[in-house]
């Protein structure tokens, strides 16, 4: 879901300059599991890509390397700096696929004020509305990296809320006890507090609200009792490390923000198995797998690559040589 943006100068020399003709190739010895049989990318030659946030980069190698055991040569640009440059990448043909989210799309490189609701819908606006901009979207996962509010274990023992509008009435019962810990973008986006203030009735008094880094979030609401309820991304791999529980938007305000590969449109029309290769990659992949493999990197220190080659042979999706 993450929204990395970057100026117009660092995108320049993303794409023209040291971002784009760096890289290095995949050099796994991994041969087809699930996928790949016959390896029907012999003799192709494929860049993949990623946006510079943990979750992307594992899922930009795992693209990479079910290509690489279908027989690809695969050149590995992950972690690239911002949305933008990665968009970029896969639009001018200098990448050739990675995983975008739907709502990052609509609303960031589409234009679109509002989100579609039904994660279905969404995707189909965009895999429609991208078709222009020469970007095949392939169909989306359930992975859905989205805003969420979380509350320790411990602290819900004493409250047990399960949903944000359970947070809209105890805050209206004892607003002394709905205190927050978010980010400064949160705090004043419109799909952030702001709004979902208003969506749940929910007046949350200005000194109950503390912002901070995105880091110290998580720990602020594990570990101490200054922040009761703390802004968190839904796949993030803290949720599960310091025991957390999600609570339920179930009036649907948050955005939808559903992995799916994205692929330069020439590049499908040349390999169009490329979709028999990632869907049941993406029908995987979920909000709780990509919850455990984060963790792996951001908790545990683990790197991406081996996160994602591992992950892939577990699931047997490639073997290894």
């Amino acid at each position: 879901m993450r929204i990395w943006l970057v100026g117009a100068a660092a995108l320049a020399l993303a794409l023209s300059g040291c971002g784009l003709k760096s890289g290095s190739p995949m050099v796994d010895d991994v041969k087809p599991g699930s996928v790949g049989k016959g390896e029907p990318l012999h003799g192709a030659s494929l860049t993949v890509t990623s946006k510079n946030f943990s979750e992307n980069i594992i899922l930009g190698q795992m693209i990479g390397l079910i290509f690489k055991a279908a027989g690809a040569e695969v050149l590995d640009r992950t972690n690239l700096p911002g949305s933008i440059s990665a968009r970029e990448a896969i639009r001018q043909g200098q990448a050739d696929a990675m995983y975008e989210y739907t709502g990052t799309a609509w609303i960031t490189y589409l234009g679109h004020s509002k989100p579609i609701t039904n994660p279905l819908k969404q995707w189909e606006a965009v895999r429609d509305a991208d078709r222009k901009n020469g970007v095949t979207w392939l169909p989306q996962s359930t992975l859905n990296n989205t805003y969420a509010l979380a509350i320790s274990r411990k602290n819900n023992a004493k409250y047990h809320l399960k949903t944000l509008s359970d947070v809209a009435a105890l805050s209206k019962k004892n607003p002394s006890a709905v205190t927050i810990c978010v980010e400064n973008e949160f705090a004043s986006r419109d799909d952030g507090l702001p709004g979902m203030e208003k969506a749940y009735g929910m007046p949350i008094p200005a000194a109950n609200i503390k912002k901070m880094d995105a880091g110290i979030v998580y720990t602020q609401v594990s570990k101490s009792d200054s922040c009761l309820l703390g802004e968190v991304f839904t796949t993030d791999g803290r949720i599960k490390a310091m025991d957390l529980d999600v609570l339920e938007d179930n009036k649907h305000f948050f955005p939808n923000y559903n992995a799916a590969p994205v692929i330069h449109t020439p590049t499908f029309e040349k390999y169009p198995v490329i979709a028999s290769l990632l869907d049941p990659l993406s029908a995987r992949l979920t909000t709780e797998v990509a919850q455990t493999l984060n963790a792996k990197v951001d908790v545990d220190g683990d790197d991406p690559h081996e996160v994602a080659k591992d992950w892939l042979v577990a699931e047997g999706f490639i073997k290894t040589g």
